[in-house]
């Protein structure tokens, strides 16, 4: 089945990925696991998905760290390039995975369009996607940056990700099982912002 190859061979590309993760004593490629994260959430999120959704949200991260963030200006402006530049490269290297496993043109053409994140707020599937890089943003990393950023910082951050989210994604960023320091910050982020 071409969808279990295609799974497959990202697979066998973000396992190369040198960034590792702790989970319950095991070293994982960072973007394995997380590309693995995205799809539960999306599953739990959009039941029965379209399969060019599931591959886009697969592949949203795939080869990450062959772009390093350190090789773009450390300014507002070099980030935008790294995610733009990064964005691109994902897309065009999902879209040779799916010509060797054979997906059409039409297939590929809308896998590449949602991983950009082209048409979003307007467009079902691209807007999912971001919902879920989202959730599970809020979910897996949020705690993460709490242990080395101001509360200020985490402040502009959650309002952004709350602005980029659907209702329906914010709704389902409530359900989320935090712990009460990250479900106080998020409060007082919510309150004084028109994120919410």
């Amino acid at each position: 089945m071409r969808y279990s190859q295609l799974i497959d061979k990202i697979d066998q590309i973000n396992r190369s990925d040198p960034n590792q993760e702790n989970i319950d004593g095991n070293s994982v490629a960072k973007q394995l696991l997380y590309s693995h994260r995205m799809l539960t959430r999306l599953l739990a999120f959009f039941p029965e998905p379209p399969e060019v959704l599931k591959i886009a949200v697969y592949a949203q991260h795939i080869n990450r760290w062959h772009i390093a963030r350190s090789s773009y200006p450390m300014d507002r402006q070099g980030y935008l390039r790294w995610r733009k530049d990064l964005a691109e490269h994902h897309a065009q290297l999902t879209a040779k995975l799916m010509t060797d496993v054979g997906y059409s043109a039409d297939e590929i053409s809308l896998v590449k369009s949602i991983i950009k994140k082209q048409n979003l707020k307007t467009d079902l599937l691209t807007q999912s996607l971001e919902d879920v890089a989202c959730l599970v943003f809020l979910e897996y990393y949020l705690a993460a940056m709490m242990t080395n950023h101001s509360e200020e910082k985490l402040t502009v951050v959650i309002q952004k990700t709350w602005r980029k989210m659907s209702e329906t994604g914010q709704k389902s960023a409530f359900e989320i099982d935090y712990t009460e320091a990250q479900r106080a910050l998020i409060n007082k982020a919510l309150k004084t912002s028109n994120a919410a």
